[in-house]
């Protein structure tokens, strides 16, 4: 007897996804399209302005600093003028009226390294406290904390000067470095940077070492903040050196005037009876004041930068 004959059809094929399906080899043209940016020309075009609203400046005060105070008035504001004055701008910036430029140097690098260092002292030792340990009343500090961030310095202008003028410090240097020491933003940034850039295992090892919290914040926690400690100085250092309303109310002798309100002290003499007009100086003390700042920049540039990519690795 015989048996029907069967017959086998051949498997079908398995869909692309499956297990038993074989890759598809993508070609060099699609790897290389795909790992290409897309290019946006909007994005383009508004990086493009903002970066114009921020040069345009600084080139008009560059190309002003080397024209004399006639060639400023008969001039391009955006291009050199027939005499270029830039050094002898400068050597009369120092020396005009005894060289009271220096002395307003000087205290505004006073109230930078005091103020703004101090304020940078006091915020890491308030952010890592605030952020690696535990006490009563937390909440209501972070409440106090972000509600300061949110109120303007202006606004408190008046009646710091109204308590300084009842304790007899106004017109002196404390009357700008005290104020200067109080940086809410600075220390909600390194209560942030510290909770996450400072392991908890990190510290219970060194405390199951023996060392003490002073020796574990000075040899552990510091070196690990250095990112954050930078960006809080670089902060507190601009609104420092840029600070004007302050000094200008506190301030009455211009032997401590800072550089702000000194240069507009200069700016406002032709406006008064027989005064000089000297912008050719207010120009050049204007660039001179900011060298300073964008060497800060480029100094600590690598710190800032590895402090602001710290978050950017998920671990």
């Amino acid at each position: 007897m015989s048996t029907p004959a069967t017959t086998v059809s051949p498997p079908a094929p398995a869909p692309a996804g499956s297990p038993g399906s074989s890759p598809r080899l993508r070609g060099p043209r699609k790897r290389a399209a795909e790992r290409r940016p897309r290019r946006s020309v909007l994005l383009t075009v508004l990086t493009g302005l903002v970066l114009l609203y921020s040069l345009v400046p600084l080139a008009w005060l560059v190309i002003s600093a080397t024209k004399t105070q006639e060639g400023l008035a008969r001039s391009f504001g955006l291009w050199f003028s027939g005499d270029f004055a830039l050094w002898d701008n400068i050597r009369e910036t120092f020396t005009y009226n005894d060289g009271v430029f220096v002395r307003w140097l000087l205290n505004t690098l006073l109230y930078v390294a005091v103020g703004a260092g101090g304020a940078t002292l006091l915020a890491v030792l308030g952010g890592y406290a605030l952020a690696k340990f535990t006490f009563p009343g937390k909440r209501a500090v972070f409440a106090v904390v972000i509600g300061a961030v949110a109120v303007p310095g202006t606004a408190l202008a008046v009646p710091t000067f109204l308590m300084f003028s009842k304790m007899g410090l106004t017109d002196t240097p404390w009357a700008v470095i005290i104020p200067s020491l109080i940086s809410p933003f600075g220390l909600y940034l390194m209560w942030v940077f510290a909770t996450e850039a400072v392991p908890e295992e990190l510290l219970e090892a060194a405390r199951i070492d023996g060392a003490s919290e002073v020796r574990t914040f000075f040899q552990v926690v510091l070196p690990l903040l250095a990112p954050g400690i930078v960006t809080v100085l670089l902060f507190t250092m601009v609104a420092t050196w840029n600070n004007y309303f302050l000094p200008l109310i506190m301030l009455k002798d211009p032997d401590w005037y800072p550089l702000t309100v000194g240069l507009n002290s200069w700016n406002l003499q032709a406006a008064t009876a027989g005064g000089k007009a000297v912008f050719n100086l207010v120009i050049t003390g204007s660039l001179i004041t900011i060298v300073p700042l964008i060497s800060a920049f480029l100094l600590l540039q690598k710190y800032w930068q590895s402090g602001l990519a710290a978050g950017s690795v998920k671990e």
